[in-house]
């Protein structure tokens, strides 16, 4: 690998870790346009394994804001991130997938601390990403969550 090449893979694995952070600070925040520009243009979010849908990134955005209305406090974390970067050869391609864990507590903006609700939850996101004339972009989001926890939930 030629010098210029591992700048160019450095770069892309950057370029991406950055629209990962990015991912989670527009979920974190609700910042759905934001969201929704992350992704190529027919990109799909799955969140069947989360308990959601399966749709374009569009629908995906809509159908978050609406799941997270009760609990406008939110932080998502997205750790733990293994990069695979296509490889043609010995030179960087154009399509990489990213493998991380995620944890996302939520909550209301004010707690009582006895009757106000929180949602925890933990999981693995399998992202594919392209490179585009824009640079990175998800083409495929999925969530397979690993557990929750709702603090005075009932256990059934």
């Amino acid at each position: 690998m030629t010098q210029r090449v591992a700048l160019a893979t450095v770069m892309d694995r950057l370029s991406i870790d950055a629209v990962i952070t990015d991912y989670a600070v527009a979920v974190g925040d609700g910042a759905w346009e934001e969201y929704g520009a992350l992704f190529t243009p027919d990109g799909q979010a799955d969140y069947r394994g989360a308990g959601g849908s399966l749709g374009p990134a569009a629908e995906a955005g809509r159908w978050l804001a609406e799941d997270f209305r009760s609990f406008p406090a939110r932080q998502h974390l997205i750790v733990n991130r293994r990069l695979d970067l296509q490889d043609l050869g010995g030179y960087p391609g154009d399509q990489a997938q990213v493998r991380a864990d995620y944890l996302s507590p939520a909550g209301p903006e004010a707690w009582d601390g006895e009757s106000a609700p929180a949602l925890f939850t933990g999981g693995r996101y399998v992202f594919e990403l392209r490179r585009t004339e824009e640079g990175w972009r998800i083409r495929t989001a999925t969530a397979h969550r690993k557990w929750r926890y709702a603090p005075g939930a009932d256990a059934g």
